[in-house]
């Protein structure tokens, strides 16, 4: 895990790899459930005007998260 950085802190048009997810009981389980898991690929694809809700692609769809929520979502920049 070199140069890890919060979800909450990646820039638009970034692509990531998760390396952890920190959220333990429900919100944990409902970050999972969303997809959100170590080794799967996001872009993030856009923040609202005050900067939450960060919007993500991943797989075949796009997903929003709170700050609250990528606060807990560690993540790598995937070069290339």
């Amino acid at each position: 895990m070199n140069n890890c950085i919060t979800l909450r802190q990646a820039q638009v048009n970034q692509k990531l790899r998760i390396c952890s997810v920190g959220a333990q009981g429900e919100l944990g389980r409902r970050i999972r459930d969303m997809g959100l898991m170590p080794g799967v690929e996001v872009t993030v694809v856009g923040k609202a005007p005050l900067r939450d809700p960060v919007a993500l692609r991943l797989r075949d769809f796009t997903l929003t998260l709170r700050n609250s929520e990528a606060d807990h979502i560690v993540v790598e920049l995937v070069e290339g």
